[in-house]
């Protein structure tokens, strides 16, 4: 039986509880077409052990895109991300990366892609912290959503009837319960302090890539966005504030990309990291493989 046909399949543990039946479908499948060693890690220090001992067995992550960073992440640091390519599950409610990697959803079609598809090399952008980014990389990070309105509950108090006023209390009541409402009402038009969210401003970075420099101190920045690419050149796009007419984006393709600057947080892939001060990703051209339909 050939490598090709021996499966190393590691299953997150977090997959296992967001969705245990398409994990047992996907068992079943890679299964009936190799020859399967299942592991069931706890915790992220065996899942990283699971992977140094995979031998000659093809990688198989059943898992989120959590789950397969942190893999790509671990074959990185021991430098064995140059043999045969890992593939990939998605199961679990982060699976943006999956997709945009071309990865198929649902388990079935992910699991027949894993034993039919082929190979295909990516790039791979490496910070000087060893840190790896898939997919692309943003400052500021984008957020998980709006926040939630405030005040939903003093707005319904508004239209609320308050019980136990009898008939005879009515004419009274009503008085009351008016001023009430009409109070309460103004509680409600007013901004809630929990909404209130902070938003972010403009940004002052320096942004140089492949050593020029794009954008310096004096010039502010609504965002960064750097994306591994392909042909060993990074997609990098900065968006300057605009003063007066929209200020058009600056898009360049480079090796290198590094930002510095008053200290920033930046989301990679599906992890938000920093404060720091300056950082520098390089493209890592073919570095990692992916099993993908052919």
């Amino acid at each position: 039986m050939s490598a090709r046909d021996q499966l190393l399949v590691v299953i997150d543990p977090g997959a296992r509880r967001a969705d245990g039946e398409s994990v047992r479908i996907a068992r079943d499948v890679l299964g009936a077409g190799a020859a399967v060693r299942v592991c069931l890690p706890d915790g992220p220090e065996e899942f990283t052990k699971a992977l140094a001992r995979r031998g000659a067995r093809r990688l198989v992550v059943i898992g989120d895109d959590r789950a397969l960073l942190r893999a790509v992440q671990a074959l990185h640091r021991e430098r064995g991300l140059a043999g045969p390519a890992l593939a990939l599950v998605p199961v679990g409610a982060a699976q943006t990366l999956a997709r945009t990697l071309g990865v198929p959803a649902g388990a079935v079609a992910a699991a027949r892609a894993v034993l039919e598809g082929a190979e295909r090399r990516l790039d791979l952008l490496v910070d000087e912290s060893d840190g790896v980014v898939l997919g692309d990389l943003r400052i500021p990070p984008v957020d998980g959503g709006p926040p939630r309105p405030g005040g939903r509950a003093v707005a319904s108090a508004a239209s609320t009837r308050i019980p136990g006023l009898s008939r005879a209390s009515a004419a009274d009541g009503h008085a009351w319960l008016r001023s009430c409402q009409s109070f309460v009402r103004t509680l409600a038009a007013r901004p809630s302090r929990v909404a209130a969210a902070p938003v972010a401003g403009p940004s002052r970075l320096r942004v140089e890539a492949d050593g020029v420099t794009l954008v310096d101190l004096d010039q502010p920045v609504e965002g960064v966005r750097v994306t591994a690419g392909h042909g060993g050149l990074a997609q990098v796009e900065v968006r300057p504030t605009s003063v007066g007419a929209e200020a058009a984006p600056l898009r360049v393709r480079a090796r290198s990309v590094t930002v510095s600057g008053a200290d920033f947080r930046y989301r990679a892939d599906a992890t938000v990291t920093g404060p720091v001060r300056t950082r520098t990703w390089t493209v890592h051209q073919g570095a990692w493989g992916l099993t993908l339909p052919r």
